[in-house]
C-alpha cells in the first residue's frame, strides 16, 4: 500500500460521506434560499431561459430546448425531474404567480401529472419573471462556476419582490423539510413598506396586513385568526381549507377546492361513501369542469327537502373537501443556513438582501457613470485639439504614448479616441457632449447621495415595490372567512328510523323485525330453540344485550340479520366467555332509562346511553352474586312509572320508580326485602320485576291458570322499597310468567318456568 494512502476509520468515513450527502440535499436540492425564494434547479432553469432569450415577448420554443440546455450546462441530472420542475413553475393552480408561461398540454388541476412530454410542449418566461431577472447584468449577485467550470451562473436571482413568500415552497431533505404557502403580492408589499416605516413593528401588526397565506385555486382559509398568529410567530403549523360552493336550481355546484386537491379523488370518495349507503340524500354526483370552469362538481339531493349545508358540513368532514395544509417556514437564510423563521424576521432579512442587491446595483452603475465621464474628458480633448491628434495618429510609430504625453490622458481614454472612426469625428460636437456630461454629473451626484443616505435608499426601495406591486399585483384568491368545525353526520342520522323489533332467542340467536306488532312467539324457531325476548326500537338506534355475567354488549339495531330467517348467534358478533348465556335486550334512545336487578333483590335505574359500548367483549354493569341470575332488563316509559317486584314465595311489592337509585354500574340498592340466609339457601329469590304505568293491570300467569290484578287492586301491594312485600292469593304464589296488559306497546316478559 503507497505510503500517501490516507487511511480512515469506516465509521467515521461513513458519517462523514453521509453528513456532506444531507448537506448537499439541504443546501442544493430541497431548500429554497430566502434572497429569490428558488431551490437550485428551479434558479437554473429561469437563467438559462433566459440566455436562450426566452422572454416574456419571444416567441415559444419546446420545452426540450431548455431541458437540454439546463442539464447541459448547469443541472447535471435527470431531465425528467428538471422538465416536472418546469411544470411546477407553469402551473398556474400549482404557483400563485407563475413564472414561465406554457403553451400545450402542461396538466390539468384534476391531475396535475397529466403533462405532455417536453418535445410536445412549448414555453417562454411570464412577464413576472422579470422580477427576479431584470437586475442580473447590473453587478446585484455573486457569480460561481458551473458544474465543470465552463460556464459562470448566478449564486442567487436579484428578485424584486420575496418571491419567497409569493410563491411558497415545498420540499423535503434528510432531517428537514419545508413548506411555505404562497402569499398575494400587494399585501407582502405592503407589509414591507410597514417594516420599512416602522422598523419595530411587531407580528400582530404584520399580521394585520398579510391576512394569511393566498393559493392560487382559490377556496376558503377557515383557520382562526388566533391559529393564524401562532403561525405566524413560530413558523409553524397548519392552514386549514375548505372548498366553496354555490346552490344552483336545487343542485350543489362546487367551484373551488383546497390547494393540491384532485376533483377526481373527490368524487371518488364521495361515490364510496354513497355505495356504502352513508349519503341517502343524495342521488348523483358529476363533473362539469372544462376550460373555462376548471372546477365544477354538482352534486343531486335527492329533493329539496334535504339540508345542503349540513350535507356539505359532513363532506367537508369525511373528504378532501376541506383539507389541512402544513406550514413549516424553514429557508436558507442570508447566513447561508437552514432555518425556521418567523413572518417578521423572514421578510426583516429579504429586506436586508434587497437593500444590499439595490446598494450593488447603485455602486454599479456610479462606476460606469465615472468611467464614462472620464472617457467624455478624452472626447472632448480630441474635439478641441482634432487637428494635432490626427497628426500624431498620422505619423507617430506609437500613438498612444504621443498621446497620453501630449495630452496627459488615460490608457482607457486614449483607448477610446483610438477606436473613433474617421466618419464619426465629423460628429463629435462640443455641445453634445457637453449635455451628457451634464446628465451624467447629475445622475452621479444622486447615485452618490442615494449610497450615503439610508432613507434615500428606503424611499427609492419602496418606490420600486410600489410600482412592482402595481404591475404585478392582483386580487387575493383564498378568502379568509372564520368557520365552525365541520362534523360527520352521526351514523344513526343516515339510517332510516323504521320501527323495528328485536327478538332474542333462548339459545342466543337474534334477529330484528320490521315493526312493532309481531307475534313474536309464533315465529320460526330453530329445533330446540325458543323465544325468549324481544324489544321495540328503531332501526337507527342500539340494541343493548345482556348475559348472565351482568355484562352489557352493543349492535346497531340496522346490523342486525332480517326476522325472514331464523337469525344469527349472538356469539358470532361479540366475545362472550365460554358458559355465558344472555338473558335480555333493551333497545331504545340513549337518554331512555331501563332497571337492572338481580334475582338477589338488588337493581338500580341505568340510562342506555351510559352503559352503551363499541367494545365486541362487553363491558360490566350490573354486579351479581356468585350463583346468582339476572333478570330480564325492564325499560322505563315515565317517571311516573311504578316498579312490581315478586318473589318466588308469592310476595310482591309496588312502589315508585323514583324510590330507585340511577347509576352507571353496580350492584343497586335493595328492591324487595329478600333475608341473606333465605337467599343463600335458595329459599326464597327476586322471581319477577315488571314495570307498569298508570292504567295497566298484571296478568299472573301459572300453567294453563292466570290472574288479574286489576288496577285497583295494585294498591294494596303498595310499600317502601326495600319491605318484604304482601302475599298474594295462595294459587298464585308460584308463577311462570308475568305480563303487563293494556299498554299501547305490550310487552311480554318470559321467565323459567317452575
Amino acid at each position: 500500500m503507497s505510503k500517501e494512502t490516507e487511511q480512515v476509520p469506516l465509521k467515521q468515513f461513513t458519517e462523514q460521506a453521509y453528513l456532506d450527502y444531507s448537506m448537499y440535499v439541504i443546501l442544493d436540492r430541497a431548500l429554497p434560499s430566502l434572497g429569490d425564494g428558488l431551490k437550485p434547479v428551479q434558479r437554473r432553469i429561469i437563467y438559462a431561459m433566459s440566455e436562450l432569450g426566452l422572454n416574456a415577448a419571444a416567441k415559444y420554443k419546446k420545452s426540450v430546448r431548455t431541458v437540454g440546455n439546463v442539464i447541459g450546462q448547469f443541472h447535471p441530472h435527470g431531465d425528467s425531474a428538471v422538465y416536472e420542475a418546469m411544470v411546477l413553475l407553469s402551473q398556474s393552480f400549482s404557483t400563485r404567480y407563475p413564472l414561465i408561461d406554457p403553451q400545450g398540454n402542461w396538466g390539468s388541476i384534476d391531475d396535475p401529472k397529466s403533462f405532455a412530454a417536453m418535445r410536445y410542449t412549448e414555453c417562454r418566461l411570464s412577464r413576472y419573471s422579470q422580477i427576479l431577472l431584470k437586475e442580473l447584468g447590473q453587478g446585484t449577485v455573486d457569480w460561481v462556476s458551473n458544474f465543470d467550470g465552463t460556464l459562470l451562473e448566478p449564486q442567487m436571482l436579484p428578485s424584486k419582490l420575496p418571491n419567497l413568500l409569493l410563491n411558497g415552497s415545498m420540499g423535503i431533505a434528510i432531517g428537514m423539510a419545508t413548506d411555505v404557502p404562497p402569499h398575494n403580492l400587494q399585501e407582502v408589499v405592503k407589509a414591507c413598506i410597514k417594516l420599512l416605516d416602522h422598523p419595530k413593528s411587531t407580528v400582530e401588526e404584520i399580521c394585520s396586513i398579510i391576512l394569511g397565506p393566498d393559493y392560487p385555486t382559490g377556496a376558503e382559509i377557515t383557520t382562526s385568526k388566533d391559529e393564524m398568529l401562532n403561525i405566524y410567530k413560530t413558523g409553524k403549523g397548519s392552514i386549514r381549507m375548505r372548498s366553496t360552493y354555490d346552490i344552483e336550481k336545487g343542485e350543489i355546484v362546487i367551484t373551488s377546492l383546497p390547494h393540491q386537491t384532485s376533483s377526481s379523488k373527490i368524487l371518488e370518495q364521495i361515490a364510496a361513501q354513497m355505495d356504502l349507503k352513508k349519503l341517502p340524500m343524495l342521488v348523483d354526483i358529476r363533473d362539469e369542469g372544462d376550460e373555462e370552469n376548471p372546477t365544477r362538481l354538482v352534486l343531486v339531493p335527492k329533493s329539496n327537502r334535504v339540508d345542503k349545508e349540513a350535507l356539505m358540513n359532513h363532506l367537508f368532514a369525511t373528504t378532501d373537501l376541506q383539507k389541512n395544509l402544513r406550514v413549516n417556514m424553514n429557508v436558507i437564510g442570508l447566513n447561508g443556513k437552514p432555518q425556521v423563521m418567523d413572518i417578521r424576521s423572514l421578510l426583516k432579512d429579504w429586506l436586508k438582501f434587497r437593500s444590499q442587491t439595490v446598494t450593488r446595483r447603485l455602486e454599479h452603475r456610479l462606476d460606469w457613470v465615472m468611467d464614462r465621464l472620464h472617457i467624455l474628458e478624452g472626447l472632448m480633448i480630441v474635439y478641441l485639439n482634432l487637428d494635432a491628434v490626427i497628426k500624431i495618429i498620422r505619423n507617430e510609430e506609437n500613438p498612444k504614448k504621443s498621446l497620453q504625453k501630449k495630452f496627459k490622458l488615460s490608457l482607457i481614454q486614449v483607448e477610446a479616441i483610438l477606436e473613433i472612426r474617421l466618419r464619426q469625428l465629423a460628429k463629435l460636437e462640443e455641445v453634445k457632449i457637453k449635455e451628457e456630461q451634464t446628465t451624467l454629473e447629475k445622475e452621479k451626484k444622486d447615485l452618490e447621495k442615494t449610497l450615503k443616505s439610508k432613507s434615500r435608499l428606503k424611499t427609492l426601495i419602496k418606490k420600486e415595490l410600489k410600482n412592482d406591486a402595481e404591475v404585478h399585483g392582483d386580487e387575493r384568491k383564498s378568502l379568509i372567512v372564520e368557520r365552525a368545525e365541520a362534523t360527520a353526520f352521526d351514523e344513526s342520522e343516515l339510517i332510516s328510523s323504521d320501527p323495528v323489533t328485536i327478538i332474542l332467542s333462548k339459545l342466543g340467536w337474534i334477529r330484528a323485525a320490521k315493526g312493532h306488532d309481531v307475534d313474536v312467539e309464533n315465529m320460526n324457531y330453530r329445533e330446540g330453540d325458543k323465544f325468549l325476548t324481544s324489544s321495540t326500537g328503531r332501526n337507527n338506534q342500539n340494541a343493548v344485550f345482556f348475559d348472565s355475567k351482568g355484562k352489557a354488549y352493543t349492535l346497531p339495531c340496522h346490523s342486525l340479520p332480517s326476522a325472514r330467517g331464523q337469525g344469527e348467534p349472538l356469539t358470532g358478533r361479540l366475545n362472550v366467555e365460554s358458559g355465558e348465556t344472555f338473558l335480555g335486550v333493551v333497545s331504545g334512545n340513549k337518554e331512555d332509562k331501563v332497571i337492572l336487578a338481580t334475582d338477589a333483590g338488588y337493581g338500580f335505574i341505568a340510562r342506555l346511553g351510559d352503559i352503551e359500548t363499541k367494545n365486541k367483549s362487553g363491558k360490566g354493569v350490573l354486579k351479581v352474586q356468585e350463583d346468582g341470575k339476572v333478570l330480564f332488563p325492564q325499560k322505563i316509559k315515565t317517571d311516573q312509572d311504578k316498579i312490581v317486584a315478586i318473589s318466588n314465595e308469592g310476595r310482591m311489592l309496588v312502589f315508585n320508580i323514583s324510590e330507585l337509585p340511577e347509576l352507571t354500574k353496580g350492584r343497586g340498592n335493595k328492591i324487595i326485602g329478600i333475608p341473606k340466609e333465605r337467599y343463600k339457601s335458595g329459599q326464597e329469590k327476586l322471581h319477577s320485576l315488571v314495570v307498569i304505568s298508570e292504567g295497566n293491570e298484571l296478568k299472573l300467569i301459572n300453567g294453563k291458570r292466570h290472574f288479574t290484578v286489576k288496577e285497583k287492586d295494585i294498591s294494596n301491594f303498595e310499600g317502601s322499597r326495600g319491605r318484604r312485600g304482601s302475599l298474594l292469593p295462595k294459587v298464585f304464589r308460584k308463577i311462570d310468567s308475568v305480563e303487563v296488559i293494556n299498554l299501547k306497546e305490550d310487552i311480554k316478559i318470559a321467565s323459567e318456568e317452575r
